[in-house]
């Protein structure tokens, strides 16, 4: 496969994940501003655009209708919901020689509807708008399994997808670390992650810090913990770098990175799991980091154009 096709096809992964990702976060956050009149909208706010890595400009004080503008409909901002989504659609665009024309129906349809949804939106409160983009990635993830060859290409955008799903994850687990243990802010995370029903089926209702920060890392069922991301990750390099496994055992930067963050958290103690979080978050969301850049390295890099010198050309 073309460099630049799997390039196009491993950041459509992302953005689609960081677009469903980034509508379900906001999602719960403004209806618990609406909700709840003790939390600051300002405080909340900025604590929320910090989780996302968006700054915010000025000193004015934030609130719901801001928040919304700047986190989902921010044109110019690649980490918003629109910008997302058109970054998404560019680079389908780009690469529909490899993708499904299903696929590609999708998401171009979703884009064309963004303008309309948005207005209204901006109307009604941003809810429908959130809702409409989580169905769309939903739709979006569903044709992709389906019309798509489990090929290099389908690899390729399982692997931004999965990249991209354990750093929201962390983002959102680095963004509750203060918090009490018995705090109904660690029910925000789990709604935020689309996780709050299957964990209290898992739990049957038990509600600490332990148990989120168990089942969001370390799950090896839940398709959107942690763990589970970096595995699937971790299988999608194995199957574009076959010669890691050879007698040598001399693997990729990549896969190496992927093998040790998974391995981390496979092995880590549940006992010593809340001990110095803060710093193993850190510590594993700059790994993350890191594994996107040595894939990026290693798959889409180019060598730079070489001209010849020394020599020239007489008439």
């Amino acid at each position: 496969m073309l460099a630049r096709n799997a390039e196009s096809l491993y950041w459509i992964g992302r953005y689609v994940e960081r677009a469903d990702d980034t509508s379900r976060i906001l999602n719960v956050s403004v209806h618990q501003l609406l909700e709840d009149a003790s939390v600051d909208p300002d405080h909340a706010s900025r604590q929320l655009l910090a989780v996302l890595g968006i700054e915010s400009e000025g000193t004015e004080s934030l609130d719901v209708w801001k928040l919304t503008e700047l986190v989902a409909y921010a044109k110019d901002n690649p980490a918003s919901i629109v910008g997302s989504i058109n970054s998404a659609r560019e680079n389908t665009r780009g690469a529909r020689e490899v993708v499904s024309t299903e696929l590609w129906e999708c998401l171009n349809a979703t884009w064309n509807a963004v303008p309309d949804r948005q207005r209204y939106a901006r109307r009604a409160g941003p809810h429908a708008f959130l809702s409409f983009v989580e169905e769309r990635a939903a739709m979006f993830a569903g044709l992709a399994d389906s019309t798509m060859s489990r090929d290099d290409g389908w690899l390729f955008m399982v692997l931004g997808r999965s990249i991209e799903r354990a750093d929201m994850v962390v983002r959102l687990l680095l963004s509750r670390v203060s918090d009490r243990a018995s705090s109904p802010g660690w029910i925000t995370v789990l709604r935020s992650a689309g996780a709050q029903d299957t964990y209290l089926r898992t739990y049957r209702g038990a509600l600490d810090a332990g148990r989120v920060v168990q089942f969001l890392l370390r799950d090896t069922l839940f398709p959107r913990s942690v763990f589970h991301a970096l595995r699937q990750a971790e299988e999608c390099l194995q199957r574009l770098d076959p010669g890691g496994a050879a007698r040598n055992n001399e693997k990729s930067e990549a896969l190496r990175e992927l093998g040790r963050a998974r391995s981390e958290l496979e092995f880590l103690r549940p006992s010593d799991l809340l001990t110095d979080l803060p710093r193993r978050l850190g510590t594993l969301q700059t790994s993350i980091k890191e594994i996107g850049e040595s894939v990026s390295m290693q798959y889409f890099s180019t060598s730079p154009w070489v001209a010849w010198s020394g020599a020239e050309v007489s008439l």
